[in-house]
């Protein structure tokens, strides 16, 4: 059972307020608004060049001088497979036709490095106070040279045999992330979404199975879900979904435009844009093909055949082919900064966990 933690003093910030890491809508000035405003700020690093993880580093660095967290993925890199490829683009050649575009065109879509030995050797000299990883844990020996920085290593669990499994592999803290959670689920044992469950069943038994501290994801971005984790026995939380609304994220227009919308309600999980199954706004692929997809190419190849399609699409207005990764709280985000979302969560932390400590 997690043992009674102070997680904010050992992250060095003011409040256990994790802001997740959220490639493709944010960069550095969200991940510093949050730092100044006495929590923690996430840098994802999975989509950048190594030049330009040095370049945001520095950036936020420029802005904060308080901790902060960088973000890495863990996956395998998918092995080429092209019968694969091929059946995922006549899958997709009814909406090529549609758009007057070739199928047969070759193109990139955005890569997603693991963490390996070469990003590695970027990072060192950076001296990264938080790092965190999605998809288990770099290998022991990678493992052993992050620690080795003095970084607090963070992971994201889906189940309780994956938390027992990364308190067992090294990691200093535990992401119970519930089905709820926006974006990229971060399971890696067992690829079974049926096995997975929502925050608040997830949260208590993690909480029980390990003795790590544990941060509460999913659903979460007001007082009451902050209360609610604190009770269960999160030792902190971690909110996205509720940023992705603030000036300081890099939020598209169209995909911001539904937030706070009827629209945003609904959102399912789907493997269409990457590969790997993702929490986001349900769209017409979504709807047309059914949200996964045998087919698909491996994480994270799958997008670079929607390339055209989402550009075609998004030029004209539409969001038909463009994934608008956010969780079960997109109906209910507000226009609010970064700054202030975020004192809000710690004051809804202080007051969870003065009731908490009060009660006999």
């Amino acid at each position: 059972m997690a043992t009674a933690f102070d997680l904010a003093a050992r992250l060095g910030v003011a409040a256990p307020v994790v802001q997740a890491p959220m490639a493709g809508a944010q960069d550095h000035a969200l991940a510093a608004a949050v730092c100044e405003a006495g929590g923690l700020g996430s840098l994802p690093a999975a989509m950048l060049s190594p030049a330009g993880l040095v370049a945001e580093v520095a950036a936020l660095r420029a802005r904060t001088a308080r901790p902060w967290n960088l973000n890495f993925f863990c996956h395998p890199p998918p092995l080429p497979d092209a019968a694969r490829e091929q059946r995922w683009r006549a899958v997709l050649a009814p909406f090529y036709r549609e758009a007057g575009l070739d199928p047969a065109v070759a193109t990139g879509g955005a890569s997603r490095a693991p963490f390996s030995a070469v990003l590695a050797d970027v990072v060192e000299p950076l001296r990264p106070p938080v790092v965190s990883f999605h998809f288990g844990l770099p290998e022991a020996a990678l493992l052993a040279r992050v620690k080795a920085w003095g970084s607090i290593v963070m992971a994201s669990a889906t189940t309780v045999d994956e938390a027992r499994w990364l308190e067992a592999h090294g990691a200093d803290v535990v992401i119970a992330q519930g089905l709820e959670a926006g974006g990229h689920r971060g399971h890696f044992l067992d690829d079974d979404l049926s096995r997975q469950s929502g925050l608040f069943t997830l949260l208590p038994q993690v909480v029980r199975a390990v003795r790590l501290p544990v941060l509460a994801a999913g659903g979460i971005a007001d007082a009451a879900g902050v209360a609610a984790a604190r009770a269960l026995g999160a030792a902190g939380v971690q909110v996205g979904t509720a940023y992705l609304g603030t000036p300081e994220a890099t939020t598209s227009a169209l995909h911001r435009a539904l937030l706070g919308t009827e629209a945003a309600r609904h959102t399912a999980l789907t493997n269409l844009f990457s590969g790997r199954p993702a929490r986001g706004i349900v769209n017409r692929l979504m709807r047309e093909l059914g949200p996964l997809a045998p087919d698909a190419p491996a994480f994270p190849l799958a997008g670079a055949a929607l390339a055209p399609l989402r550009a075609a699409a998004q030029a004209q207005g539409r969001t038909d082919f463009s994934p608008l990764w956010a969780g079960q709280h997109a109906a209910a985000c507000r226009t609010v900064g970064a700054d202030a979302l975020t004192r809000e969560l710690a004051a809804a932390w202080a007051a969870a966990s003065t009731l908490t400590e009060a009660r006999p």
